[in-house]
């Protein structure tokens, strides 16, 4: 085991030097790939996917976590629908807390204060934990016994082991953190290290090891916070399905950075961190590269128009669906009176395309008379989101 630290310094340092050309080309690229992907679909779309995205981002940061959750279950405990057997209930009710908190991320409804803040990461916990159920909440220390209550946004008030690594004693909290805060403050860095900065306090921050628990998720809520905030992030990308697809790398590389600098150092490893902040950007940019070439509109229109067509021979859909479905992903809604001239059909029979659309979640509507918008059932995602999750995953 390594010896108890109980000094900030030691947590030094808290980024990799300056002028690491790579690191900075990757922050530039990052950057720019980004603004390229946030424009590519209407409002409207761009709003639908952002529910499948963060569907995507519960299962993927699931799977880091040894759970796997089936989008079908994700999408019916979103409706209230939770299975009856324990285990699955109970990784349904974790999924919808993650979904509800990254909602209310993108939508700006969460804690005004720094993501790198105590005040953010404690809410971030707490709005989490004050979502699951009581006996979610307890859990033993295999190392004394001891049974130990997770307190939703309180940092914990003992002290614990992650495999060989022991975190700053619990007593020191405060001054680890008040490190911590000061090093990835936005306001002492430039737009360049503010991008590296996301890597690097990502892997500080579970070191640090704050909470008895969950401190995974919150890192990787804290890190899609950060990126929204810089706006680099949004709800089109999700960091996590590029951790989890590498998860035995991403873990190593944690573990790597968690080094001494030197045999009897008392300072973290410089290689280690500038190694993972390296990682981490990269996985950043290969996601926001997939996501771009999937959610491409002349690609998913393409894809669309493949499944409706052979939806159509398979006597499930009716012909002139694909019309009705394409002007959705263009324009973002339509009005169920203008299906009759994107048909080319007499209006009872476009109102009965239109109908069956909407009876199978192909098309949305907030209600009878509104307009309609494209909707992505569990059913199109393997083929129109091809590679989005895994194909049992779904």
């Amino acid at each position: 085991m390594e010896p108890l630290i109980k000094d900030p310094a030691q947590m030094d340092p808290m980024m990799p030097p300056e002028g690491q050309r790579e690191l900075e080309d990757l922050a530039f690229e990052l950057v720019s790939k980004a603004s390229s992907l946030a424009g590519r679909m209407s409002p409207i779309v761009t709003t639908a996917v952002g529910e499948l995205v963060r569907s995507m981002n519960c299962y993927y940061s699931n799977l880091i976590e040894g759970h796997s959750t089936r989008l079908r279950d994700i999408n019916r405990a979103l409706r209230q629908e939770y299975a009856s057997e324990p285990e699955r209930r109970k990784l349904q009710v974790e999924a919808v807390a993650h979904i509800e908190v990254q909602q209310a991320i993108d939508e700006g409804r969460d804690e005004p204060a720094e993501p790198t803040s105590r005040a953010y990461t404690m809410w971030l916990h707490g709005e989490f934990c004050k979502r699951l159920p009581e006996d979610t909440l307890w859990l033993e220390d295999k190392g004394t016994n001891r049974i130990i209550r997770i307190s939703p946004g309180e940092f914990r008030d003992g002290e614990v082991a992650v495999g060989r690594h022991l975190p700053p004693p619990f007593e020191v909290l405060p001054d680890f953190f008040a490190k911590f805060e000061n090093a990835y403050r936005s306001d002492g860095l430039s737009r360049v290290r503010q991008v590296i900065a996301i890597a690097a306090a990502h892997h500080r921050f579970v070191w640090i090891h704050p909470f008895y628990d969950v401190n995974g998720r919150v890192a990787r809520l804290m890190s899609h916070a950060i990126l929204k905030r810089l706006g680099i992030g949004s709800a089109l990308w999700s960091v996590s399905r590029g951790l989890a697809r590498n998860v035995d790398r991403y873990k190593a590389l944690l573990m790597a950075a968690d080094q001494p600098e030197k045999r009897g150092a008392t300072t973290l490893s410089t290689e280690g961190l500038t190694n993972f902040c390296q990682f981490f950007l990269d996985v950043c940019l290969d996601q926001i590269e997939f996501m771009g070439s999937v959610l491409a509109p002349s690609e998913l229109a393409r894809r669309m128009e493949i499944y409706t067509e052979d939806e159509v021979r398979a006597n499930r859909l009716p012909k002139g669906s694909f019309p009705l479905l394409r002007e959705a992903l263009l324009a973002g809604e339509f009005e169920r009176g203008a299906a009759p001239s994107i048909t080319g059909y007499k209006e009872r029979m476009a109102r009965n395309v239109l109908s069956k659309l909407l009876e199978l979640g192909l098309l949305t509507s907030a209600g009878p008379k509104s307009p309609v918008r494209l909707g992505f059932p569990v059913a199109v995602i393997e083929r129109w989101f091809p590679s989005l999750f895994p194909a049992n995953a779904i």
